[in-house]
């Protein structure tokens, strides 16, 4: 993306977000981008003379913008900045504007934070200890830095330079947020979530919640080390996913499913055709053939929307080894059920739940929202033939994220689908307010052992708990 562009969807002055409701459609960006000059034009008033650090920085960011060349290709972050520090300094020295040296720093990079980044949380999101940013209105911004909320001394100027940030976000996505669309599912460039809700929804003006993306995904060695599973259920959902068992990670909000899963689709082989679908592309794989497919909202007319479930069927016809999901929360859950019968065995989806059995009773009444008119019956004996594993993932009370349960559904006994803990999680206490535990397992082995060994793979009986001596 130009400068230029860059430029226009985040710098708009409040009149221009006011005149289009806040937001614009995403798809129109080209047209709706005026000329660098148009834009300078109706750049914010300022009062030179008023002395406020606001002020300050408006007019050097205004005269800044003015003096770069608008074709500058600003993915050449390293060179972009040497200019803009050039221009910066050149434009201290004709105004005669006296800083400290560590005002300098500050109001040069909150000018670069404005024009290459996202205001305010660019320092933010260069925090690697940080997992989630949450702005509530322009002046409340409050971070999660393991697993526990913590508010930051970073405000907005106002809630128009929030609605500014959010536009730079979603626009090239080709989506909108306004006061007839007021919620929006994006993604940054590294691949972060982001959510946005504007007025008349919020009532506390523009809200952000940014799940970041870490720059080193975490490794399975990190995930035993952290306590998160051991190395004996790791190795065994290795053995799973290497025998194309259907797996759902089910857990709350924040409790660490998308990781997870990042995890265990790493174990799927390199040869095989994955499909992924999600709103917002936030699944990370490293093997060669991959096809990422994102649901789209409807445009400004209401047309265009394009839905999981739309893309769950059209997966079918594109020839996947395994599909994986990113999230089921609706009627989409009939389809990925129907999938995973019919021959599209390894495949793996999330689903927000509070335990394994809450997990099917979320996917029965998913399945029911499709509108099938089907018996309870039939779609509990669908979920018991679909899936073979749910693995559940909870945020414990000192905010360390925890597998709690590893269970197989096994069957059905009448009208019931019956399942099997394999490994459970076994607190023994708190220590200078760390939880103490560990998934453990329950000395049961699963029914589908034989499919794990024909696909040539012998698990030790000591993972399941059993001695050594017994057979199975």
């Amino acid at each position: 993306m130009s400068l230029l562009k860059r430029i226009e969807q985040g710098q708009g002055s409040s009149s221009e977000k006011k005149e289009s409701g806040g937001g614009q459609q995403g798809a129109e960006t080209p047209s709706r981008l005026g000329s660098l000059q148009a834009r300078r034009a109706n750049a914010p008033n300022t009062t030179p003379q008023s002395g406020t650090y606001y002020d300050l920085k408006t007019r050097v960011q205004n005269k800044l913008l003015a003096e770069i060349d608008p074709s500058t290709d600003i993915s050449q972050t390293d060179e972009v900045r040497g200019s803009i520090q050039d221009l910066f300094e050149q434009i201290l020295a004709e105004e005669n504007i006296v800083l400290s040296r560590p005002e300098r720093h500050r109001l040069f990079e909150q000018i670069t934070a404005e024009i290459l980044g996202l205001g305010p949380l660019e320092p933010l999101l260069q925090d690697d200890s940080l997992t989630e940013i949450m702005v509530n209105g322009a002046k409340n911004i409050y971070i999660e830095r393991k697993g526990k909320l913590h508010r930051v001394p970073v405000t907005f100027e106002s809630d128009d330079h929030v609605m500014r940030i959010i536009d730079r976000i979603v626009a090239p996505l080709g989506r909108r947020i306004d006061e007839t669309s007021p919620y929006v599912d994006a993604r940054l460039p590294d691949g972060s979530r982001v959510n946005a809700v504007v007025p008349p929804i919020s009532l506390v003006g523009p809200i952000l919640t940014i799940r970041k993306f870490s720059k080193n995904p975490i490794t399975m060695e990190q995930l035993v080390q952290f306590g998160s599973i051991t190395p004996e259920a790791l190795q065994f959902m290795k053995a799973c996913v290497e025998a194309r068992l259907n797996i759902v990670i089910s857990g709350g909000t924040g409790s660490g499913k998308t990781t997870l899963l990042n995890i265990m689709s790493a174990f799927i082989p390199a040869d095989e055709r994955i499909l992924t679908i999600e709103n917002a592309a936030e699944v990370q794989l490293r093997q060669e053939h991959v096809v990422t497919l994102e649901s789209r909202p409807a445009n400004i007319e209401g047309r265009g929307e394009i839905t999981i479930q739309q893309l769950v069927v059209n997966s079918l016809r594109m020839r996947p080894d395994r599909i994986i999901v990113g999230e089921i929360r609706d009627e989409a859950a009939l389809d990925m059920l129907q999938a995973m019968n019919t021959g599209h065995d390894g495949s793996m989806t999330t689903a927000h739940s509070n335990s394994p059995r809450d997990t099917l009773s979320r996917l029965e009444t998913m399945t029911l929202m499709a509108g099938m008119d089907l018996p309870v019956r039939a779609i509990r004996e669908q979920i018991s033939s679909a899936i073979d594993l749910v693995c559940h993932q909870e945020r414990m009370r000192d905010g360390s994220r925890r597998v709690t349960y590893i269970t197989e559904v096994s069957g059905m006994e009448g009208d019931v689908i019956t399942t099997t803990d394999i490994f459970a999680f076994e607190q023994t206490g708190m220590e200078e307010g760390k939880l103490i535990g560990r998934l453990r397992p329950t000395g049961l082995r699963p029914k589908f052992m034989d499919k794990i060994e024909a696909s040539g793979i012998r698990l030790p009986p000591s993972i399941f708990g059993i001695g050594e001596r017994k057979r199975y």
